[in-house]
């Protein structure tokens, strides 16, 4: 058995169920013998979050031995203070994030997994426009979110581009106002996430148009995405409860590759509030980031050392921070992976 936290409104029925004591009987007794585990969200319920409803729904935590609690996010660095405060046991966040985090004040949290083995920021423009290369982007408005950590790295992939933030024409603008901004050729580019070519194809498709889609990957910009990261207390005091549930989470994150439609399913049985249509589409989005070449090569989840400080170096550089601020290795943990790459 377990539970879920979510910003949205209970709906009548889950009310109901809450109201009835539905975690007594044998449900609540057998949830009795599980550990308890609270996961840290680092943004809202969605297809690009479906491993850890995988997890929940499909009973890969209950066979692991966990009854699993979600808390809901609002970006990484509010999911990694939540978990070096206590409120939470393990959960996922953006490297960048951690490592800065690291860095600035020794937070005591370690990323246990890789999920994303590539970051997710791309350049999105219109077919009709005709730029259809990242270097094309010079000259043209580029509309992004204030929130995004894609601005963090955006100087330095212009920089790779041979460009400066002067040659471009910088737009912030609400997330939600990005998509018709694009669409009705208020801005030329768009700064967006791999997780979204759905959501923003269906718009094109909507309005008359089709996409360009280019990740800054291709551009030079190679290094880890989103990790699972773990509190140290966690870690130190309940290593092997960790451990079952960084076992649990890998299953997870396979039966969503290889069962997309059923790892939406789960999320939309979690929580109702979302489309099914939607969420597929987000779900397979974001595996392309979660399984690729790195993922081929170096094996699920797994965390290459060499990789890690290419990955700190693009975010030193971005961020502003001393080299010498961080040794790479020390925000791993890295006894809860196996040691050898998975077919």
């Amino acid at each position: 058995m377990s539970r879920f936290h979510t910003p949205f409104p209970a709906s009548p029925l889950s009310a109901a169920l809450l109201a009835a004591g539905l975690a007594l009987g044998a449900q609540g007794a057998a949830a009795a013998d599980l550990d308890k585990v609270t996961f840290q969200l680092d943004w809202l319920p969605g297809g690009d979050k479906a491993p850890i409803y995988v997890c929940i729904h499909e009973g890969f935590c209950e066979k692991h031995g966990l009854d699993v609690t979600i808390n809901g996010g609002r970006g990484s660095s509010e999911a990694i203070t939540f978990l070096a405060t206590g409120r939470s046991d393990i959960g996922t966040g953006g490297i960048e994030a951690l490592m800065a985090a690291v860095a600035n004040d020794s937070v005591p949290v370690k990323a246990v997994a890789s999920v994303y083995t590539r970051a997710p920021h791309a350049f999105y423009t219109l077919k009709s426009s005709g730029i259809d290369t990242l270097a094309a982007v010079e000259g043209k408005t580029v509309v992004t979110s204030p929130f995004t950590s894609s601005n963090v790295f955006l100087p330095l992939v212009l920089s790779e581009l041979g460009m400066g933030e002067d040659d471009i024409e910088l737009v912030r603008a609400d997330p939600g106002a990005l998509g018709p901004m694009l669409m009705n050729g208020a801005a030329d580019v768009m700064i967006a996430w791999m997780t979204d070519v759905t959501r923003y194809t269906n718009q094109a498709t909507a309005a008359g148009h089709e996409l360009n889609i280019m990740p800054w990957s291709t551009g030079g910009l190679d290094l880890y995405g989103l990790v699972l990261i773990a509190s140290d207390t966690f870690i130190e005091e309940r290593p092997e409860v960790a451990q079952r549930f960084v076992d649990a989470y890998r299953e997870s994150v396979r039966f969503t590759y290889e069962n997309p439609e059923a790892a939406a399913a789960a999320v939309v049985a979690m929580v109702p509030e979302l489309e099914m249509e939607n969420v597929v589409g987000s779900v397979k989005d974001m595996l392309v980031l979660a399984f690729n070449d790195v993922t081929e090569e170096d094996g699920q989840g797994a965390l290459d050392a060499e990789r890690l400080v290419q990955t700190w170096d693009w975010v030193s550089k971005a961020q502003g921070l001393d080299p010498d601020a961080l040794e790479p290795e020390s925000v791993v943990d890295r006894r809860f992976l196996p040691d050898t790459p998975e077919s």
